[in-house]
């Protein structure tokens, strides 16, 4: 005579004493063995279960770093495809020059420094850099000076940077929203509530490239991150910053350092920088406001979707 029994019956009966169900029930040997592998199933599953919770928070963390590459994806959907080439900033660098020169080169350092200008790409490598102007100069006047030198910063039609606050906005720089939240960690508690402050949190994203390979450089060349006084006259200094950026340049295709630009990310996870200056609308400058207007918007109009 055959006799059926599924999973559930199984799953019924291994919940009473195993004893009686032998004793008071005919079951032939492949019956108690389909009941022990129920059995084993039912634990499995429970296993299963409590390994789940165990890594509840790695999960947790698995999905908001998906959901922070899917951020950076979106961003670079809307602000690459505009033809965004890198970014600019300055940096201040230590130098040692004449005690009557000094009040020229000490800016926001306590000590003189010199003000060095650079772009870069989004691959953390320097396409320009500018060096050897004083520390009082500010990012704007370093910029126009990049600008129409005889080795200038180049950009071509249609192209452009992004660049902080420091800096005018122009059609071939993009600069964020004043007066709107910008850093990241200001949006930790509350996303974008509208278009500029959208923009924001995703230029914010995006300038970050070349606060970090600033900080890589710095990390990498200790010579030039000191705020001991340089041993070497201003000169020198000035060249050793550019032979810094070289070496950057190639070792950022020969040596990858994850662990170095890891622990860049965390220091600058640490800082909130603000920059406050006046700037002067022109042209230029409404041409930038208008392409700015216009990613905002695109970008809140996708973002609600």
């Amino acid at each position: 005579m055959e006799r059926v029994m599924d999973v559930d019956n199984a799953k019924e009966i291994v919940n009473d004493d195993p004893m009686e169900l032998i004793n008071g029930v005919d079951l032939d040997i492949d019956e108690i063995f389909y009941i022990q592998m129920a059995e084993m199933q039912m634990i499995n599953h429970t296993c299963q279960q409590l390994e789940m919770r165990q890594h509840i928070g790695a999960i947790i963390l698995l999905c908001n770093v998906v959901h922070a590459l899917h951020w950076l994806e979106v961003l670079s959907t809307c602000i690459h495809s505009r033809d965004c080439i890198g970014a600019i900033d300055g940096t201040h660098i230590r130098v040692k020059v004449p005690r009557a020169e000094a009040p020229r080169f000490r800016g926001r350092k306590e000590f003189p420094t010199q003000n060095v200008f650079a772009a870069c790409d989004f691959d953390m490598k320097f396409t320009y850099v500018l060096a050897g102007w004083e520390g009082t100069t500010s990012d704007s006047r370093i910029l126009k000076d990049a600008l129409s030198r005889e080795d200038p910063l180049k950009i071509l039609e249609g192209k452009f940077y992004i660049g902080d606050v420091g800096f005018m906005l122009k059609r071939m720089l993009l600069t964020p929203y004043r007066g709107v939240r910008y850093h990241l960690k200001e949006y930790s508690a509350r996303g974008p509530q509208n278009s500029r402050e959208l923009f924001n949190h995703r230029h914010s994203s995006l300038r970050n490239v070349i606060e970090r390979t600033f900080g890589v450089l710095k990390k990498r060349f200790p010579i030039i991150s000191s705020d001991s006084e340089p041993h070497y006259s201003f000169e020198t200094m000035r060249d050793i910053v550019l032979a810094c950026c070289i070496l950057h340049n190639f070792l950022r295709a020969v040596d990858d350092n994850i662990s170095l630009i890891a622990e860049v990310d965390h220091e600058l996870l640490q800082q909130d920088i603000n920059g406050s200056q006046t700037q002067q609308r022109d042209e230029d400058y409404r041409e930038g406001e208008l392409l700015r207007d216009n990613i905002a918007n695109e970008m809140w109009n996708a973002y609600q979707v």
